[in-house]
């Protein structure tokens, strides 16, 4: 489909070559957190698990930093935050700047999604986008933000991108997609041509842990949302953490890759104080209300298996 919200730009598209040629950096230990979806409570959250580590940490924000904070102190704090760590574009990020409104929120929903919640994602980022146009020095900043990075915890290689290995609004990370064989092939051509052994994504709002034998340990690890909840009776976002060493904070879930520690971290924010901010500027009937505060007040339908997943419930 060729709607707005269905879209996936051709801009988006970088290929496994990108992440294998992106700068290396390195770090001890590595926190992903992709979609923060604009909440403060959680950013905050984050950064105090960041100062509880024994040692230095390097957090990544994998896009849709953005998404609920639509007035303009919001948006400022928000942003002037992030971009004090590293960052990647989200398909949020990448269509602020955008004069087209050809793609909508970019995010390249599936036909599974329904139109009327696409409709209302085009509706949110367009209020966004009158707010991010205001502030034009942050714009420009966004602007400069690769889509994919790269870094070295110990001996493993992790490619961070929004979507998956082929786009940044790429939906084959996905927690259905991972289970299914006939991906089987795309993901070992995957990680041999990003030259990696995870990958940390987000995008699909849902969160999902993978391990694959191809010739060595190859792992998969979407966070699903930073800033809401993500499982079912739950008050919590969850981060993806690559550390040298474990975590000092109680894991959800995790692999162990070659002396390395790959965690999914709970985020427990401030949850009252995020709804007063949510509901400041997005009131009952409101586009966002309508899309996602029932997620945010009881979670989503799915739950905690005992996988390193998310099954439906």
């Amino acid at each position: 489909m060729s709607a707005p919200g269905r879209i996936c730009p051709l801009r988006y598209r970088y290929g496994p070559g990108a992440i294998a040629g992106a700068p290396e950096r390195s770090a001890e230990t590595l926190y992903v957190i992709g979609g923060l979806y604009g909440n403060p409570q959680a950013l905050a959250a984050v950064e105090a698990m960041a100062r509880a580590e024994p040692g230095p940490v390097t957090l990544c924000f994998n896009g849709d930093f953005n998404w609920f904070n639509v007035d303009d102190a919001g948006f400022r704090a928000i942003n002037e935050r992030v971009l004090r760590h590293d960052a990647i574009l989200g398909n949020v990020e990448a269509e602020l700047g955008e004069d087209s409104d050809a793609a909508g929120c970019g995010c390249a929903y599936p036909e599974s999604v329904d139109q009327r919640a696409v409709e209302r994602s085009n509706q949110i980022h367009a209020r966004l986008k009158r707010t991010a146009a205001r502030h034009p020095d942050l714009l420009d900043r966004l602007g400069a933000l690769p889509m994919v990075a790269r870094y070295r915890v110990g001996e493993v290689r992790v490619g961070v991108v929004h979507g998956d290995a082929e786009a940044l609004a790429g939906w084959r990370f996905d927690v259905g997609t991972l289970d299914d064989p006939k991906e089987h092939a795309w993901r070992a051509h995957a990680f041999a041509g990003a030259g990696v052994d995870v990958f940390a994504s987000t995008h699909t709002c849902l969160p999902v842990m993978r391990s694959y034998d191809f010739g060595g340990i190859k792992v998969v690890a979407n966070n699903g949302a930073a800033g809401m909840p993500n499982a079912h009776g739950t008050r919590f976002g969850i981060l993806t953490r690559v550390g040298i060493t474990p975590s000092p904070h109680p894991r959800l879930y995790g692999e162990r890759l070659r002396e390395v520690y790959v965690d999914a971290l709970a985020i427990h924010y401030d949850d009252p104080g995020w709804r007063l901010s949510f509901l400041e500027n997005w009131p009952e009937g409101s586009p966002a209300w309508l899309s996602y505060f029932e997620r945010i007040a009881y979670g989503p339908k799915f739950r905690l298996g005992g996988r390193a997943d998310l099954t439906a419930a």
